[in-house]
């Protein structure tokens, strides 16, 4: 556990000289990036020790696996994220654990976020994830909606119990114009966000740039990354 615990700090040290880096270079205050460590695949017993070195906001994409470790380390003073599509099925596990569903992409997930939330008496922070890459239907290669639906999606979440509108999210695209072009992708965001902002002033977190490209994303002025790999390795999914 100690060469773990050893690991993982060393890790971390990393990926804060990288975001600090990036913020020098993009001329911002450290303490206008926040950190997301994505423990998706990783024991419960990796989010404690994360826990101890300082780590605040940890971030999973499955519910069959967030649902038990966030469980089991329900002592612990974190924030859980939510960052995968989500099935409806799913919601009422979710919202147990969560406190931010960053993933929001359809009328019909707000709606089961809201009874949800309210049944138990939660507010649960919602970022829209905006696919850059929508198709035809106006839905992205990984999920999210259009730029396009974005006003529409928000004012559905600020106007529905337990809920709560925080930002914007994206996950750089493989396909589309955007593709290769992760801080053009970003720095889209950015303009939607500021968009947003005109009629939901309080929805200010940008979540955008993982372990490949979150330089990118704090250049074009991101307000969290969510970073997995670069802190707990690469590794097969869990079962």
């Amino acid at each position: 556990m100690t060469d773990r615990r050893d690991e993982l700090a060393a890790n971390l040290a990393k990926v804060e000289e990288r975001i600090t880096a990036a913020c020098v270079a993009a001329g911002r205050e450290r303490a206008e990036v926040t950190l997301i460590v994505v423990t998706k695949t990783y024991p419960a017993s990796d989010v404690r020790i994360l826990s101890e070195l300082g780590v605040r906001l940890v971030a999973e994409n499955r519910d069959q696996d967030a649902a038990p470790k966030a469980a089991v380390c329900a002592d612990l003073p974190l924030s859980w994220h939510f960052v995968g599509q989500l099935q409806t099925n799913k919601v009422r596990s979710v919202v147990g654990y969560a406190d931010v569903v960053q993933s929001v992409d359809r009328a019909r997930l707000v709606t089961a976020l809201s009874k949800e939330a309210v049944r138990t008496g939660r507010e649960v922070g919602c970022l829209i994830q905006v696919a850059l890459d929508a198709g035809a239907d106006g839905r992205g290669e990984r999920g999210g909606v259009a730029p396009a639906g974005i006003e529409e999606l928000a004012g559905l979440v600020a106007d529905s119990p337990g809920l709560r509108i925080d930002g914007l999210m994206t996950v750089a695209p493989l396909t589309g114009e955007y593709a290769g072009r992760e801080q053009a992708a970003f720095e889209r965001l950015m303009v939607l966000s500021t968009h947003l902002r005109r009629t939901h002033p309080a929805a200010t977190m940008v979540s955008a740039g993982m372990s490949a490209d979150l330089e990118q994303a704090v250049a074009a002025g991101a307000t969290h990354v969510r970073v997995g790999s670069a802190v707990l390795g690469v590794r097969s999914r869990l079962g």
